[in-house]
């Protein structure tokens, strides 16, 4: 690629990070709608903003984001999609169930007296999501190893 060619590049790049950070704020925001918003909109409105997560992960990898559901999420496929060549993407895969867990919880029932610790721990894992993604596109390794990784515990010193 030419020098052009690669600022070009980059230049998408940081406007997708850019656009990420922009999610984030708009994921952080929601807290202040706790008392305001029906609860169902709330998560509805957090599954879209995790969708939208992960399609600028598929789009930085210049492919067009999928429609299809699974496991009735589009969340789900489109994390599919995105792990699709990239194993180490699957790092984000309980975070993306855990979200259609909480919606599932906070739209079957929006008046539990959990709702609102609910609704704080999708909005927690949604920022996760949001901040993971925007980590892997600056960092193409971020999500290959875990805690415990036999190349963390090799530097390690139990003394």
């Amino acid at each position: 690629m030419t020098a052009m060619g690669e600022s070009s590049a980059q230049a998408v790049k940081d406007q997708m990070i850019a656009h990420l950070a922009q999610i984030e704020v708009r994921i952080e925001e929601m807290e202040s709608c706790l008392a305001q918003e029906a609860p169902s909109q709330i998560a509805a409105d957090l599954l879209s903003l995790s969708e939208e997560v992960l399609q600028v992960w598929i789009l930085a990898r210049g492919q067009t984001p999928t429609s299809d559901a699974r496991e009735g999420f589009r969340l789900l496929a489109l994390h599919r999609q995105g792990a699709r060549g990239d194993p180490s993407f699957n790092a984000c895969r309980e975070t993306c169930r855990e979200l259609a867990y909480h919606y599932n919880l906070i739209h079957g029932e929006p008046e539990h007296p959990h709702t609102a610790g609910r609704l704080r721990l999708m909005i927690m894992v949604a920022k996760h999501l949001c901040l993971f993604v925007s980590g892997k596109m600056r960092v193409a390794s971020l999500g290959q190893f875990c805690c415990a990784s036999k190349p963390l515990r090799e530097n390690m010193s139990f003394e």
